[in-house]
């Protein structure tokens, strides 16, 4: 079971938001700690992005504590939603004994639903309470919405003697679609890492991971991934050396893992696909065509279907806006090669059908055309998915 670092803990418990089950999930430090976060882009940002953003800003990127509801967004509330989110910061402040400003609030659930905050910070006892250092998995738990399961991750990195953990947990299975950050993901580590330069480093790490993942090409109101960092294992990140190194390649892990989990558990989904585009004219590109790729509906429903109908990727290749030479473009499935230069390369369809029927399929792009490089990870699109949203608020 993965834990948190030194000197956190968490809870999850259930405050009536939702019908049933954990719908508040607290994250807390013992001591003051440096933060970082990466927020959504979508114009409709919610309460409580506004809030914690805000914070942050305030604090001058610090932190001791993440109050999370599942069950209702508190996007799209206007003044309302603003009070309720610094309503219940202020609360959880005032119970800890820390300032406001270092306590940041997060929601996820149905866009345009009033907080029953009195409900939520009526509960707050209960979730100070039941803080425990092992109480990671209870807290994803609280955070979930059509996610089947919680998801969690975690990594650790040794300098000079000393040994820091990175873990943390995320959700998200629909409206999943990078932006910035797609989903609701809470890490911490036991590191020292001054909050300027964890910064920086979340922001190199996120690229690659959280904002390279796609399940329906709905970008949420609520995204937001927030990093705290204490300082309990006395091991301290510099800039410019092999510590920094280190560290980021721990976060990476732990982000990468959590973004595979949140595509894996795409809502209905039961396939993933990896686009990877080589050789466009620079990376812009390359990511440009990789996501036309990972949006079609058209490649999503093959998947689905474990049809192995390929053309379709070209197809949506050639819609990227991105110039290139049909003729230099080369296609392999799974590592079977079925165009080259542009065109198709007669295969047996039965290996080609098996191939799209693999839990997890690798599509390669090579457009001939530089070094640029891009890929996406994302997954099918089934009648379950349809399902799910087609009942989402009732």
């Amino acid at each position: 079971m993965t834990r948190l670092p030194r000197g956190f803990s968490a809870s999850g418990i259930a405050c009536g938001i939702k019908r049933t089950g954990p719908d508040l999930a607290l994250f807390v430090s013992d001591r003051p700690a440096t933060a970082a976060a990466r927020f959504t882009t979508n114009r409709f940002r919610a309460a409580p992005v506004l809030v914690s953003d805000a914070h942050l800003r305030a604090s001058r990127g610090r932190a001791r504590a993440v109050v999370a509801n599942s069950g209702c967004a508190n996007a799209a509330t206007g003044r309302r939603g603003l009070l309720a989110a610094r309503r219940t910061a202020a609360a959880l402040a005032r119970r800890l004994g820390i300032d406001a400003s270092e306590v940041l609030p997060a929601s996820t659930g149905v866009i345009g639903v009033s907080l029953p905050v009195d409900r939520l910070i009526a509960a707050l006892p209960a979730a100070v309470e039941g803080l425990a250092a092992g109480g990671l998995g209870r807290a994803a738990r609280a955070i979930m919405t059509t996610d089947t399961h919680p998801k969690l991750a975690g990594a650790t990195f040794s300098w000079r003697g000393k040994t820091a953990m990175v873990s943390g947990c995320a959700k998200g299975a629909g409206m999943i679609h990078p932006r910035m950050a797609t989903m609701l993901v809470f890490l911490f580590t036991d590191a020292g890492v001054p909050a300027a330069l964890l910064g920086r480093i979340l922001n190199a790490v996120s690229p690659g991971t959280f904002e390279s993942i796609s399940v329906d090409g709905d970008t949420s109101t609520n995204d937001s991934v927030v990093i705290l960092a204490n300082g309990a294992s006395g091991l301290e990140v510099r800039s410019g050396d092999r510590s920094m190194d280190r560290f980021r390649e721990a976060l990476r892990e732990v982000s990468a893992s959590l973004a595979r989990q949140i595509v894996r558990d795409g809502e209905g989904a039961r396939r993933t696909l990896l686009v990877e585009v080589r050789g466009a004219s620079n990376d812009g590109a390359a990511d440009r065509v990789a996501r036309a790729v990972a949006l079609s509906p058209l490649v999503k429903t093959a998947l689905a279907g474990g049809d192995p109908n390929w053309g379709r990727i070209l197809a949506a290749a050639g819609t990227a806006g991105v110039p290139f030479a049909p003729g230099r473009v080369s296609v392999s499935i799974g590592g079977v090669l079925v165009a080259r230069r542009g065109a198709a390369i007669r295969r047996d369809p039965r290996r080609l059908t098996r191939v799209f029927r693999r839990p997890e399929v690798h599509a390669r792009l090579t457009l001939g055309e530089g070094k640029g490089r891009g890929r996406i990870l994302t997954c099918d699109l089934t009648a379950a998915y349809v399902r799910i949203n087609a009942t989402y608020t009732s």
